[in-house]
């Protein structure tokens, strides 16, 4: 318990008191005197102390808002770009050294260089016509006396596209035995011809349309229905849905070989998207899954999974057995994944590149010194460039190699001086802060030649499929998003990879499905890239190649009505 004691002032104190109380009257307010108890004086004190308190409290919270409100226009302006803006990321400086340098020249063929020449449609089947004048036209306006017919003929070419559906009716003839040896039976009949799915009407062809439309060309199964309802060729939603559920088991097989393959590479690119799956599933919720692709030179893997953490990379990876070095962004999962498998990860630069292009979008104020940053990674990639080009020479090699190095050393040590900056924003240390953490992966590239420094090859490798996800939104049960991780697999790594006509391999393999009874072909060599003779695979690659006998027009969608 605190007590406060009354102060009894001395006579002493009263005589000054009233001598100065004589000179109030001429005293500025400023320098006059006051008596306050020592009570007073305390709450007094106690009360200045209080709202200095305050005031400390209101100044922090005060650059807490501004901080927050910063950043959320910061998100605003980068949101209204992403909405409205332009979707390149080119940052627009003159000076950026990524590029080879800026170039006058105009868009197109230029004057005086020389052309390819014209296109030869030789490959083409030629459907010949002729074309004769007409009897008035025959005969001479004046005399009337006939034309002679002159040795040869003019020709012209016209490019058309026919697209038919027919049937394809099958006579099988019988015999009957004229002998009485028993070894044959009442009736001989030449066999049925081979069918894809077992007591199915709709051809290889009609497939091999469906198939590429949706999963290399990104169009609905709906449209192409639609279409094909204007040239007398009606068919069901459900028909389509149950034929590829029962061809999903003929693609596993290849889609292994591709994993197999790809796992001995030693190199490759891994990235993911989302994709929607319409089908509830114990213990998940919602509809979102993810399609992570894993691409090398040799194939292209789409794996559907319902999830986007670590176990799928590490799933996908269990049977490596050779050192991989995966080209990646800066997710968590592929660090957890590489800290597991013993891989090595080298960071995306094109990702980092992208970290200053937000942060000059997103505060002004820094957009100079974030360009800057810009600037340095563009020389960046034009010094690589520059080094890949004399790989050739070992002596030019070691000089641009030498320049490479010490450009990431300048900009290693003015990321490290620009941290140690104490009046750097909180923005700005953030994207520096990844850069340092990130500096290890983000430098393999030096070290190996052959690994690019950026991951745009996983990036481009889902434009197909991102396309499709907009077009039909995705799948509608699990069965049919893993068909699409299949066909995804085998079409882009056919077309991408190997450049390879996939309708020609599609129309090949679904025959030899056929012809084994539904079943995958037991010798899949003759449809893998990289173990088919070079001239089949050849004949593969050349586009002219593919033509249907049965159709001499264009495009035909077989039925068999045998």
């Amino acid at each position: 318990m605190v007590r406060f004691v009354r102060y009894e002032p001395s006579q002493a104190n009263a005589v000054v008191r009233s001598a100065s109380s004589v000179k109030t009257a001429c005293m500025p307010f400023a320098e006059a005197l006051l008596t306050i108890s020592k009570a007073e004086y305390i709450r007094l004190k106690w009360e200045a102390e209080y709202w200095q308190r305050q005031h400390q409290r209101a100044v922090l919270r005060e650059e807490g808002l501004e901080s927050r409100i910063e950043e959320l226009q910061a998100q605003v302006r980068d949101l209204r770009q992403r909405l409205f803006g332009r979707k390149s990321e080119k940052s627009g400086a003159p000076n950026e050294g990524q590029a080879k340098g800026a170039s006058s020249r105009r868009r197109g063929q230029q004057l005086g260089s020389r052309g390819h020449g014209r296109t030869s449609w030789a490959h083409l089947p030629v459907h010949e016509e002729d074309s004769d004048l007409s009897d008035a036209e025959k005969r001479c306006p004046d005399c009337g006396k006939p034309v002679v017919e002159f040795p040869g003929t003019e020709d012209s070419e016209v490019i058309e596209i026919e697209v038919q559906a027919y049937r394809r009716v099958i006579h099988r003839k019988r015999y009957r035995p004229d002998c009485h040896c028993e070894k044959l039976p009442g009736i001989i009949t030449a066999s049925a011809p081979a069918r894809l799915i077992p007591k199915g009407l709709l051809g290889v062809s009609v497939w091999v349309e469906i198939l590429l439309g949706k999963y290399l060309y990104a169009q609905p199964t709906n449209r192409w229905l639609q279409a094909w309802a204007s040239l007398g060729l009606k068919l069901s939603q459900g028909t389509i849905v149950g034929g590829f559920k029962r061809m999903a088991p003929l693609f596993i097989p290849v889609v292994e070989a591709l994993q197999a393959r790809q796992l001995t590479d030693g190199y490759c690119h891994a990235d993911e998207t989302g994709w929607k799956v319409f089908e509830p599933i114990d213990g998940k919720v919602g509809y979102r899954w993810y399609l992570w692709v894993i691409r090398s030179a040799s194939a292209m893997v789409y794996v559907m999974a319902p999830g986007r953490g670590a176990s799928v990379p590490l799933a996908y990876f269990a049977k490596l057995l050779v050192q991989t070095i995966v080209v990646c962004d800066r997710y968590a999962a592929y660090k957890k994944f590489a800290r597991t498998m013993g891989v090595l990860l080298a960071f995306c630069w094109a990702h980092v590149r992208r970290d200053w292009l937000e942060l000059a979008r997103g505060y002004p104020a820094l957009q100079p010194w974030a360009m800057c940053w810009v600037e340095r990674i563009g020389t960046l990639y034009h010094l690589n460039e520059c080094r890949l080009t004399v790989q050739a020479d070992p002596a030019g090699f070691a000089a641009r190699d030498a320049q490479l190095k010490a450009h990431l050393q300048h900009m290693e040590q003015q990321c490290e001086a620009d941290l140690a900056d104490p009046t750097a924003r909180p923005a700005a240390r953030k994207v520096l802060q990844s850069l340092q953490k990130h500096w290890e992966g983000l430098t393999v590239f030096v070290a190996h030649r052959e690994i690019a420094m950026d991951n745009n090859k996983a990036e481009s490798a889902l434009r197909n499929e991102v396309l499709g996800r907009k077009a039909y939104y995705g799948s509608g049960s699990v069965w049919a998003a893993e068909l699409a991780g299949l066909l995804f697999s085998i079409l882009m790594t056919l077309v991408h990879c190997w450049q390879i006509n996939p309708r020609r391999w599609l129309q090949e393999y679904l025959q030899a499905c056929a012809d084994q009874g539904h079943q995958p072909p037991k010798d899949l060599s003759p449809f893998l890239p990289w173990a088919m003779s070079a001239e089949r695979l050849a004949a593969l690659q050349r586009h002219s190649d593919f033509a249907s006998a049965s159709a001499p027009l264009g495009t035909g969608l077989a039925m068999d009505t045998s």
